[in-house]
């Protein structure tokens, strides 16, 4: 069984990404491959730092202004972890990566025209990526009403901008997942965790 080398997890907050994410590298390690977490943005320390400005922070910034620090963020990981780590044969499940920026970016808080289209944020991922990009990307799927019951009052700044926007952003993930590059699953998120991981798991393998 050929496995993927760079995957990625993906969703909207609530959905149990990080969960997930654990049981798959631990599911990933027991099949001997050397897994590589990382967290996009995060990861390096300049990604860190964004990170704290883009999610934690109180800043308002232009959407355009957004996701170009989103992508500087993406750029270092790539080039100073990402490359090596494949090189040296690792195998790397990334907590997120270009779809989200795409997804984010391009959904404004009311309802209208984005302040940057997808069209053009693909583009300068793209760009950003040189030409990296996961060899799967699973959509963990679920209800905003169900996600805001699993997240309870943590909530970052994008979170904030309500239920409304959540939906539009859930619905933005299943229409741009084909556009990652590599294979795209949605994966229902909704029961417990050893049937999601379950799902999880079956996605991969037939990957």
């Amino acid at each position: 069984m050929t496995l993927p080398r760079f995957l990625s997890l993906d969703g909207i907050d609530g959905v149990g990404k990080s969960t997930q994410i654990e049981r798959l590298a631990e599911w990933l390690r027991g099949q001997g491959a050397d897994v590589l977490v990382v967290r996009d943005p995060g990861t390096t320390e300049i990604g860190q730092q964004l990170r704290g400005m883009l999610l934690d922070g109180d800043l308002t910034m232009h959407r355009r202004t957004e996701a170009m620090l989103f992508m500087a963020s993406r750029c270092e990981m790539i080039e100073t972890v990402l490359r090596p780590a494949l090189e040296a044969g690792k195998t790397i499940i990334s907590d997120r990566f270009l779809l989200a920026n795409v997804v984010y970016q391009s959904t404004n808080d009311v309802e209208g025209t984005p302040q940057v289209s997808a069209e053009t944020l693909w583009q300068m991922g793209h760009l950003a990526c040189g030409g990296l990009h996961p060899d799967l990307t699973l959509l963990l799927d679920l209800t905003v009403d169900q996600a805001y019951g699993r997240l309870g009052e943590k909530v970052d700044r994008m979170e904030a901008r309500g239920c409304d926007y959540l939906e539009r952003v859930r619905q933005a993930f299943l229409h741009q997942l084909p556009a990652t590059g590599g294979r795209g699953v949605v994966v229902s998120a909704a029961g417990d965790v050893d049937e999601v991981a379950q799902r999880v798991i079956d996605a991969v393998r037939e990957s």
